[in-house]
């Protein structure tokens, strides 16, 4: 299923170019999604911008194609600068991206993109940067600073810098290599700069970095319109603390981070019962292809070797995996020789499953973004989907918290005969 339609919009009237709308058409995309019509245009004329919609909504074409119609892919020459960075928080985001790009891009020109993740051969990524030339560079924090302190990538005349997932990318462990490609990525004298920023949750943090990083005053982009994010004036008479309220106030809510096509449960259940919960929650619904959060890499095999004993075909996704154990398992998930994926938030950032149909919270996340980014593996582009979340008694007040702060009903539920079944209908 794809999303309606927006004001009977075609790709052709947000000013991308011919080559881009055949690629479009070719590659199955029929009209842009809601976030994509208003995002195009506001890059196209040069805003930074700061991308919020929920997962699935189709984020990343909306600003991959006003990039590839800027950089003019069609008419590159064998010299050509790296003319925009990519940079995802995860080696599985950072892949997603660049086949985004490929598909578009199509094989004449798919060498117009490289992948700079870790994990991957450094050695071989730095021959493909000198031999292709690529125009656009897609890559984790890490490798993009390691390659570019050894001089064998030069950023410094490119036009565009894109920070996908920047919630992600915020955080203490990349402070160091970020800190590195925001002093380097299009910062020749001279040369300007759009700072680019994408997730799904937008905390004040992310507001903060927009208007301290960019060189222009950013734009909010939602799927219901775009809107100004003034910075705080420089004025020595007014109080950070004033600023920082003006910011705050004009933070998005959280509940546009969700999905709408979603259906929100909790059950309580002890921690010894919580994955036979898990089981009859499967069969209940009838999923098909299922995503298990829990806090604890040690407690996802224990969880795995449950629901293989009762029959369930299971799999466990942990960071210690190498690259090629994951995307083995990742390949099994899509194409249904397992159907329950045992993982932690980490481990499940940037997964890009669009058949999940059941997201169970196993244990609670920590607050609601996190909540947020749970559940948007599942829902994905107007596709129906189920969150349940399983919490011992005490853990109730935290699940209704969360709801209060999403804006949205997270339904009191049991399993009985088989079938779901409300709390206020079993009374």
């Amino acid at each position: 299923a794809t999303p309606p339609p927006i004001n009977n919009l075609d790709f052709s009237d947000l000013g991308l170019p011919r080559f881009l709308v055949e690629r479009l058409e070719n590659s199955g995309y029929k009209t842009p999604t809601a976030v994509q019509a208003a995002a195009i245009p506001a890059i196209l004329q040069n805003h930074d911008v700061v991308i919020q919609s929920h997962t699935g909504s189709g984020k990343t074409l909306a600003y991959l194609l006003p990039l590839l119609s800027a950089i003019g892919v069609e008419n590159r020459t064998p010299t050509a600068d790296v003319e925009a960075v990519v940079v995802a928080p995860s080696r599985e985001l950072g892949m997603q991206i660049v086949r985004e790009f490929e598909k578009i891009l199509g094989p004449a020109h798919k060498r117009s993109v490289q992948q700079l993740v870790g994990g991957a051969n450094r050695s071989r990524q730095e021959e493909a940067l000198k031999k292709n030339k690529p125009l656009v560079v897609v890559g984790t924090p890490g490798r993009i600073a390691e390659i570019s302190r050894d001089g064998k990538l030069r950023t410094h005349t490119s036009r565009f810098l894109v920070l996908d997932e920047v919630d992600q990318l915020l955080g203490f462990n990349f402070r160091e290599d970020m800190h590195r490609i925001l002093d380097h990525v299009g910062r020749k004298s001279g040369h300007h700069r759009n700072i680019i920023m994408v997730s799904a949750t937008v905390p004040f943090s992310v507001i903060r970095a927009a208007t301290s990083w960019g060189s222009a005053d950013p734009l909010l982009v939602q799927p219901n319109g775009v809107t100004p994010l003034v910075k705080p004036r420089a004025d020595p008479s007014e109080s950070e603390s004033k600023s920082d309220v003006n910011l705050r106030a004009q933070s998005p809510p959280a509940v546009q981070s969700l999905p709408p096509s979603l259906n929100h449960y909790y059950t309580v259940a002890r921690a010894q019962h919580k994955v036979d919960t898990l089981r009859r929650c499967i069969h209940a619904v009838d999923a098909k292809c299922v995503i298990v959060f829990m806090n604890r890499t040690r407690q996802l095999k224990d969880a795995v070797f449950k629901l293989e004993a009762r029959g369930i075909k299971s799999a466990e996704l942990h960071g210690d995996l190498g690259k090629l154990g994951r995307s083995t398992i990742l390949k099994k998930l899509r194409n249904g020789d397992v159907r329950v994926l045992v993982t932690n938030e980490l481990s499940a950032r940037g997964l890009d499953i669009p058949e999940c149909d059941l997201v169970v919270n196993l244990e609670l996340p920590t607050d609601a973004i996190h909540y947020a980014h749970r559940a948007g593996r599942t829902g994905r582009l107007g596709r129906k989907g189920t969150v349940l979340s399983v919490c011992e008694e005490p853990e109730v007040f935290v699940v209704e918290k969360m709801q209060k702060q999403l804006g949205v009903s997270i339904q009191s539920c049991d399993f009985v005969e088989g079938k779901l079944v409300l709390q206020q209908d079993a009374k």
